[in-house]
């Protein structure tokens, strides 16, 4: 597997003598204005993948031209017939299937195999949205009999998403599903670590969508995300990323009145209480920290796990157990259980938290040292870790760490329980499991979370609303109600 051959038609080897991957504008593909490019490495050896362009407002502004020209039709476009490029675009996907999840694992470190379950939720996503379509509707709102108030949604115009580096692909497919179906027009921006498999999903989308309906531009958050932020005629902005960011975003949008919605971190719970079968919440304990999917780098992953005193010991020897099968492999490797984190820095943050967390008192029971043996000694690989002894006052309770760190906290007082799960700056998930069918539903119902499992881990749902409370994020997405988000209301007022 050391050149990563798909089929016998690609291998990394010639990914990287590709060497160049150009930006989609206008349904071209093109360097940057500046011409300047920027480096992509392969989280599984450190070395270089290849250059996609240094975009900057040069760049932005071209990208916002082309969406602009692109609406005035895709606007007036009739609901079916985007509904129809979408369904199209969809099919493209999985047709792509292994050449796409190749693509992405290299690009991300992820495993292969977890990266074509990512396409086929792009694929249920855009298809979803496709449906969706024709349910651009407003309400009449008679009054008394002389006056008749109608309502119609109108998409925004250009419109922008911001992707982060954990699910390149499927955020860079799925996500622009909702505004497209609405009427407007994407400017996608990936993120810096992760844009070669956006790049090619634009390719895809440029066989079936009009030219400037999709534009993707490249470069760094700096240079190309603030250029988007601030840009006067981009009205609505979509970002998914860290509550530092997100609040830059949210505070530059406002200096324009921008709409925007945010979808940030999560230092996510798992309540565990005695009555439960502890070898299915193990399973589910795992699945939830996604391992298998993106090394734990998941907003949504259950981080920290509250387990009753009662079965402490043995929950976190099962668990323990569990873990210990889940070994680092070369992502593209399809036996590849777990793959590489996505760049140095982002090992070297991993690795201080994992520091600091044993200097303040917690105990590490498994992993906590970077992988270094061959052939992983030089990617970016990091092995799950475990921590006992855990207090809620430590860092590692309270910050999100993106990274494969479990901790396992113990209660005896359902107060404290609850007290424990809402003692966080983050809101996004929490993970109930009990037998106990009213006790369930009664936490549910105070834990400050946007989206709440009760005897289930990690598992999403097309069209169940997802999102978070606090500073977890503003707005829904995965829903009705995110195609809505992309559209003004406006009244009209008849007399009759």
């Amino acid at each position: 597997m050391a050149n990563g051959i798909v089929n016998g038609q690609i291998t990394l080897d010639q990914i990287r003598e590709k060497t160049y991957f150009p930006m989609l504008i206008g349904g071209e593909k093109v360097e940057s204005v500046s011409g300047e490019w920027m480096d992509v490495y392969y989280p599984g050896d450190g070395q270089l993948l290849a250059k996609v362009p240094s975009g900057n407002n040069q760049d932005v502004e071209l990208a916002v031209e082309n969406g602009l020209d692109a609406f005035q039709s895709w606007k007036k476009a009739p609901p079916m017939q985007r509904s129809r490029l979408l369904l199209k675009l969809a099919d493209l996907l999985e047709e792509e299937i292994e050449y796409l999840a190749f693509i992405d694992s290299i690009d991300s470190g992820n495993p292969v195999t977890a990266m074509k379950e990512d396409i086929y939720k792009a694929a249920r996503q855009i298809r979803y949205y496709a449906g969706l379509a024709m349910e651009m509707k407003g309400d009449t709102l008679p009054y008394n009999g002389t006056v008749m108030n109608a309502t119609i949604r109108e998409p925004y115009g250009v419109v922008a998403r911001m992707i982060p580096f954990n699910h390149p692909l499927m955020f860079a497919a799925g996500k622009i599903a909702a505004p497209l179906a609405a009427g407007n027009t994407v400017i996608l921006k990936p993120a810096d670590q992760t844009p070669i498999s956006p790049l090619i999903f634009g390719e895809l989308a440029n066989r079936v969508l009009p030219p400037g309906v999709l534009n993707i531009v490249t470069g760094t958050g700096m240079a190309v995300g603030e250029s988007i932020v601030k840009h006067p005629k981009i009205k609505r902005i979509a970002f998914t990323g860290g509550i530092s960011t997100g609040r830059k975003v949210l505070q530059s949008a406002a200096q324009q009145m921008k709409v925007v919605s945010l979808e940030l971190g999560g230092k996510n719970p798992m309540l565990v209480f005695p009555d439960v079968d502890i070898k299915e919440v193990v399973r589910s304990a795992i699945k939830g920290m996604n391992f298998n999917v993106c090394q734990g780098q998941s907003c949504g992953s259950t981080a920290r796990i509250y387990v009753h005193s009662s079965i402490f010991d043995r929950f976190l020897s099962e668990l323990i157990e569990g873990v210990k099968e889940i070994e680092v492999g070369i992502p593209f490797d399809p036996a590849c259980k777990m793959g590489a984190l996505i760049s140095h820095e982002h090992l070297e943050k991993v690795h201080g938290f994992v520091q600091r967390a044993i200097e303040q008192g917690a105990e590490i029971v498994l992993g906590g040292e970077r992988v270094v043996a061959s052939p992983y000694k030089n990617g970016y690989f990091y092995p799950p870790t475990i921590f006992k002894n855990v207090t809620q006052g430590m860092e590692i309770a309270k910050e999100e760490v993106f990274g494969p760190v479990i901790s396992v906290l113990s209660w005896d007082s359902e107060d404290e329980l609850l007290a424990f799960c809402n003692d966080s700056e983050y809101g996004l998930t929490a993970s109930i499991w009990t037998n106990d069918i009213r006790k369930a539903y009664r936490f549910a119902n105070e834990i400050e979370s946007g989206y709440i499992w009760i005897n289930e881990s990690s598992a999403r749902y097309v069209g169940t609303p997802f999102g978070g409370y606090k500073e977890s994020g503003i707005g829904v997405e995965n829903s009705i109600e995110e195609m809505f988000s992309y559209t003004q209301i406006k009244t009209i007022n008849v007399s009759l």
